[in-house]
């Protein structure tokens, strides 16, 4: 696997791969709040994004170049490239559990520490996304706090995790 940059033709392949209202939640928090998500509502919100240039979403591709998970890079506060946070992390439902998403978190690390001269690396996860916890946690993310997310199904405890170089 490769990351290279989000296209705007890997929105409909990633929007596809969220099945249920629960997994959007999962997936994006309260970011996008509506199911089913449409194709290219993912490139809508991304390009604005970008605009603030502390944004980077990536895609991961295999060696053939199918798009096979996405995840993003920001800076999570205005005045400090110290420490960026990973986001919207996916994988494709038919090749989860086979080591795709521990790679494509491995590589987002590695790409975070090498060209964007961060010193930390931090995610949130859910809960009730226990295979997403674990796969974190292989590539070396610790928990360092907790917080809470209204979501449409209650409220949802999110773990924070990071790993420093």
């Amino acid at each position: 696997m490769k990351l290279r940059a989000f296209e705007r033709e890997d929105s409909p392949i990633i929007a596809s791969w969220i099945r249920t209202e629960t997994e959007l939640y999962q997936w994006s928090a309260d970011r996008f709040g509506f199911y089913p998500l449409q194709p290219y509502s993912i490139d809508e919100h991304y390009t604005l994004a970008k605009e603030s240039g502390r944004f980077f979403p990536l895609t991961g591709v295999d060696e053939e170049g199918k798009v096979v998970g996405s995840l993003i890079l920001r800076y999570p506060l205005e005045n400090d490239d110290s420490r960026l946070r990973i986001g919207f992390v996916i994988v494709d439902p038919e090749l989860r559990g086979m080591g795709y998403g521990r790679e494509l978190i491995r590589l987002a690390v590695e790409y975070a520490k090498n060209n964007l001269k961060a010193a930390t690396v931090d995610l949130g996860v859910f809960d009730n996304n226990s295979k997403a916890r674990k796969c974190y946690e292989a590539v070396g993310f610790e928990e360092y706090g907790s917080h809470v997310i209204e979501t449409p199904f209650g409220t949802w405890n999110c773990t924070d995790l990071k790993i420093d170089f």
